[in-house]
């Protein structure tokens, strides 16, 4: 599917019904499937009943070219509140026609109304695409370091 000029894109709140569109999505990218995790992200986010998430969908000539989850994160190891980008994908027929740029914009806007004044996400080092999005949408490395163990 091309998104050209002509065709309008609309980013909305994602609904119930989008889990077999978001699971598609992720698949075109990822490593391996994981339809149990996105039911527990969909049971997450629907079910919860607070306001301090969003889960955004793109969609041109309804059908979702894109998604984007962010949530307020709290205080963890002393950081004040801050919203957390932990998953975007844009499906890669309409790749670098702005989708990805317009949703980080609409979660970036949707988050400052909550009161955060900063937006994070992690991305693997090796993961250049992402790096390189997110990299073009202003975030660069944080004060916070990631540490990990292998625990073999």
């Amino acid at each position: 599917m091309d998104n050209d000029s002509k065709t309008p894109l609309i980013i909305r709140n994602a609904l119930k019904s989008d889990l077999h569109a978001v699971i598609a999505l992720d698949q075109l990218g990822a490593k391996e499937d994981k339809p149990a995790y996105w039911s527990g992200v969909f049971d997450y986010y629907f079910n919860s009943g607070k306001n301090d998430r969003h889960f955004l969908i793109a969609e041109s000539n309804k059908v979702a070219v894109g998604f984007i989850i962010a949530e307020v994160r709290a205080w963890e190891f002393g950081s004040p509140p801050c919203g957390w980008v932990f998953a975007l994908a844009v499906s890669p027929t309409v790749r670098e026609t702005g989708i990805g740029q317009q949703m980080f914009q609409e979660i970036s806007l949707r988050l400052k109304q909550l009161g955060v004044t900063t937006v994070r996400t992690m991305v693997d080092r090796d993961n250049k695409l992402l790096l390189s999005f997110f990299r073009s949408m202003g975030l660069w490395t944080g004060r916070y370091l990631e540490l990990e163990m292998p625990l073999d």
